[in-house]
C-alpha cells in the first residue's frame, strides 16, 4: 500500500473483529448486531475489485509481467491454480474493520487514455466494493504496468485476450 496514507481505520472499541474467515487474508469485522457479527476476508474484497476492474473496457489484463507469467504457468498446470488466483491477480487489498484500501496492477489496451481509464477503473472498483461489502474504500492505487499493442501476441494464451 502507499506509504503516504494511513492504514485503514479500525472500528471504535467494542467492535473488534476476529481473525479468520475464508478465501485468503484475515477476516475483519464490518458489522455487529444483536445476533452476531459479520467479517469479510481480504480475499473477498480482492475478488470483487478484480472482477470490477476487468469489466472496464480498455483493461486488457491484471498484474505485473512476472505475476502474469507465473499465474499463466499455474493456470496451465492441472490442479495448479484456482479461479481465485486468476481473479485476484494484480489486486492487493488491505481491509480494516470499516475501511479498506486497494492496489491494482493493470495492463491497458493501446488507444485508451490511461488517465481516463484509471479513473473509470477506480470508480467501478469503489462502487462494487462499497455496495457489496459495506466497507468504506479510502483509496484505490493504480499502477499501469504495460500497454497491449494490437499486433502483440498475448504471451498468456497464444493470442486470445484473457481478463
Amino acid at each position: 500500500m502507499s506509504h503516504e496514507t494511513e492504514k485503514p481505520q479500525s472500528a471504535p472499541a467494542g467492535r473488534q473483529g476476529g481473525e479468520g474467515g475464508h478465501g485468503g487474508g484475515a477476516g475483519r469485522q464490518v458489522a455487529q448486531g444483536d445476533r452476531g457479527r459479520t467479517t469479510i476476508a481480504d480475499g473477498v474484497v480482492e475478488k470483487i475489485a478484480g472482477l470490477a476492474a476487468r469489466d472496464v473496457p480498455g483493461v486488457h489484463a491484471m498484474g505485473g509481467g512476472i505475476t502474469r507469467t507465473l499465474g499463466t504457468v499455474r493456470d496451465r498446470v492441472p490442479g495448479g491454480a484456482s479461479s481465485r488466483s486468476s481473479v485476484t491477480r494484480g489486486v492487493k487489498a488491505e481491509v480494516g474493520e470499516v475501511q479498506c484500501a486497494l492496489d491494482l496492477d493493470l495492463v491497458v489496451e493501446y488507444g485508451f487514455p490511461i488517465a481516463d481509464l484509471a479513473s473509470e477503473v477506480r470508480e467501478s472498483v469503489i462502487a462494487a466494493v462499497e455496495r457489496m461489502t459495506g466497507l468504506d474504500v479510502v483509496e484505490v492505487n493504480i499502477a499501469v504496468d504495460d500497454v497491449k499493442l494490437p499486433e502483440d501476441e498475448d504471451e498468456e494464451d497464444g493470442g486470445r485476450t484473457i481478463r
